[in-house]
């Protein structure tokens, strides 16, 4: 009879399974939420610019994680993460936490009524959202009593519109490294 020969698989010290294993809660909620408010700091960024044209990353970050993840964010995610945005953009207070919650509800909506979606119909959705956000921003501002033209917002929409797919393209990579870790 001959010996069955056994043989020793060695683990390495430093390697772990990838699979059947789950993902810390933690960083599951906090990578997404982090993100959009690292995107709203932005503004704190010492770019010198003469009218608004730097992009709502902030929000742009927030759709881009909303039309990926359909559901991830509750509808009333967009009243703490608008009122955060609300302290570093200089607008009155209170005004992104009502638009960015408008946002929301009208992109769960949209969600809702949707079969399916792919690449140009989110950023198309999202384009309609920035637009809408940002005139809401601009009307906002005007009941204050100095309404700026609205030739002035172009700009800002136009780069806005041109980088929604870089931001996305963030929050996949970022979702990825979420679900990996």
């Amino acid at each position: 009879m001959k010996p069955v020969i056994a043989l020793r698989i060695r683990q390495s010290r430093g390697y772990k399974s990838r699979l059947n294993r789950e993902q810390s809660p933690l960083s599951m909620m906090a990578i997404p939420i982090l993100s959009v408010l690292l995107g709203s700091m932005v503004t704190v960024l010492p770019i010198i610019e003469t009218q608004a044209i730097l992009p709502p990353f902030g929000l742009m970050m927030l759709i881009a994680w909303r039309l990926l993840r359909p559901g991830f964010w509750p509808a009333w995610a967009g009243l703490p993460l608008g009122m955060f945005d609300d302290i570093f953009s200089g607008a009155p207070f209170g005004s992104a936490a009502l638009l960015w919650s408008l946002a929301m509800i009208a992109a769960e909506l949209i969600d809702a009524r949707a079969v399916w979606r792919d690449h140009w119909q989110d950023w198309f959705i999202a384009s309609l959202i920035i637009i809408a956000v940002l005139i809401g921003g601009w009307m906002i501002v005007g009941f204050t009593g100095n309404k700026p033209s609205l030739i002035t917002l172009i700009p800002q929409i136009l780069l806005s519109l041109l980088l929604y797919p870089m931001v996305v393209r963030i929050a996949a990579r970022l979702d990825q490294w979420r679900l990996a870790t």
